[in-house]
């Protein structure tokens, strides 16, 4: 699993599927080795792709990836980029004042985590306690990593900085693509591109099997959905694309989509839409973190203050955005850039959703979420901030570069 889950960059390749059950006998090392070497020309086949090298795996405690969890926490997502992250949902109201982002990640990342492949060590680790069925699923899955880390720079795509939602895009291709060639070595002889019944049982035991996993289960839906969207966004997004005429190839290098409109909403992929980047225009004091909240998340927003069904097919019409966070003596601000696709897409964030943000407002705070139009596209300005912070006078400001 690419498990950063787009607010925590954690460099883990983890099957979020298969999760530990009791405390069955340990797995020796040989057994794990003749396990993988079982498997690799059943993963060669489903990916269309030989090993170069032979892929090398060994167990690890839950303890282990417990220590593991940590310590990529604290490379990934150290205090001050936490602060920024947690400051924007709690701000957007997706995260109780409450909660402690960095202690859900680690709980939540430990619970869901019976295996991972790590880039930095070209090696597959898997979890000694998990169920020997489960065991097996996640070792096909995670090949398939492995796989994808020989012809790919893995470090280079999952380090991507500054922008969540085509970081979040690129993690959707490598989790589809594992988790369809994964589920395919376990059933070679079914064609699973062909197969949309089977995708929708495997949609609804997927989530009935996270819902019953205590810390998943009262985990607050941005971070739910965010865990499980590459999983399934992504396999959705492959299956189209194994049945376009962009067939002949891998979806990686130039043709990696870059925003999760287009693993959303795949004709718009097809069609050559592109987000529109936004830079802002100038560097200022006091800001602790800033980003793309992308198509994704602001679905899960809406969805979130009741606004749209979160499974709809409908496109919310989201072109682009860009937003900063900032300290301030009376809590977090945030300044909101968004740009539409078209008048209408803003019209209906405006009529539906604004409204029930605005009942989110924090004491003390204020919030304007304003319509204009930026460089001829229609636009959107959001900004949350105290009432008297001192930003308010100059309001940050972005534009589209050429």
């Amino acid at each position: 699993m690419v498990s950063r889950l787009r607010i925590a960059t954690l460099i883990i390749l983890a099957a979020a599927v298969a999760a530990c059950r009791g405390q069955p006998p340990a797995r020796e090392i040989d057994e794990v080795t003749r396990m993988i070497d079982s498997l690799t020309p059943a993963v060669e086949k489903a990916v269309g792709l030989p090993f170069r090298t032979r892929p090398r795996a060994t167990l690890r405690s839950r303890e282990q990836v417990r220590a593991y969890i940590l310590q990529k926490l604290d490379q990934e997502l150290p205090a001050s980029k936490a602060r920024g992250l947690q400051a924007t949902y709690r701000l957007l109201g997706l995260l109780p004042d409450s909660l402690d982002l960095r202690a859900l990640l680690l709980d939540l990342f430990t619970e869901q985590i019976a295996g991972y492949y790590e880039p930095d060590s070209s090696m597959l680790f898997l979890v000694a306690s998990s169920d020997p069925g489960a065991l097996r699923v996640t070792a096909a899955h995670e090949l398939v990593h492995a796989l994808q880390h020989q012809y790919l720079p893995l470090d280079s795509i999952l380090r991507q900085q500054g922008d969540n939602d085509r970081l979040t895009a690129a993690q959707a291709i490598l989790e589809g693509q594992a988790t369809i060639a994964g589920i395919q070595v376990m059933v070679p002889d079914q064609n699973l591109y062909a197969m949309p019944m089977f995708w929708d049982t495997y949609r609804e035991q997927l989530k009935t099997t996270q819902s019953t996993m205590p810390v998943y289960g009262k985990a607050p839906s941005i971070l739910r959905e965010s865990l499980i969207f590459p999983y399934l966004g992504g396999a959705d997004f492959l299956r189209w694309w194994y049945g376009s005429e962009l067939h002949d190839s891998q979806p990686y290098g130039p043709r990696m989509p870059v925003s999760t409109e287009q693993i959303l909403h795949p004709y718009r992929y097809g069609r050559g839409d592109q987000p529109v980047r936004l830079e802002f225009t100038a560097a200022e004091a006091g800001v602790i973190y800033e980003d793309v909240l992308g198509e994704l998340d602001l679905r899960i927003l809406i969805a979130d203050l009741g606004g749209v069904d979160l499974q709809s097919p409908m496109a919310l019409g989201w072109g682009g955005d860009r937003y900063r966070v900032y300290d301030t003596p009376a809590g977090a601000a945030m300044v909101w850039y968004i740009v539409w696709d078209d008048a209408a897409s803003r019209t209906r964030f405006h009529a539906s959703s604004v409204p029930r943000l605005e009942q989110r407002r924090r004491l003390g705070y204020r919030m304007e979420l304003t319509p204009f139009t930026l460089q001829g596209r229609p636009a959107t300005r959001g900004v949350i901030a105290p009432d008297h912070w001192s930003g308010w006078k100059q309001l940050a400001t972005v534009r589209i570069p050429p």
